[in-house]
């Protein structure tokens, strides 16, 4: 019921910044996050971040807290991920999901988009 769309994947070198979005459509109101995941080939699923739409509230994993920051536009339902300081072990497919509930104080992520590449090359 809530579509996702990435996009703004690239190849760039290490050390460049790179900006991806996230635009939601459908039953947004259904929506209370929106949270980034990346896949490696060869590494398990890993949390980028995600941030609420309401308040705008953030949270990052510890492997990019540091680097990448998440902000949202709740009018025009965009969610952007940037990305600084980028290192190879950044490479990966970059989704985003739309989370529907709050369980135990963890978000259910209920949709979720095809994702966009990111490539960083030494």
């Amino acid at each position: 019921q809530v579509q996702l769309v990435e996009s703004g994947g690239k190849s760039v070198q290490a050390g460049d910044s790179l900006r991806l979005s996230c635009a939601a459509s459908g039953r947004t109101l259904d929506s209370l996050a929106v949270g980034w995941f990346r896949l490696a080939p060869g590494k398990r699923r890993e949390f980028v971040g995600s941030i609420t739409w309401v308040s705008g509230r953030t949270s990052y994993g510890d492997s990019v807290k540091d680097r990448f920051s998440i902000s949202g536009d709740n009018a025009k339902k965009v969610v952007f991920l940037q990305m600084n300081g980028l290192k190879v072990e950044d490479t990966a497919l970059y989704t985003c999901a739309s989370a529907g509930a709050m369980r135990a104080g963890e978000f259910e992520y209920n949709y979720w988009g095809r994702g966009t590449q990111v490539t960083v090359s030494a």
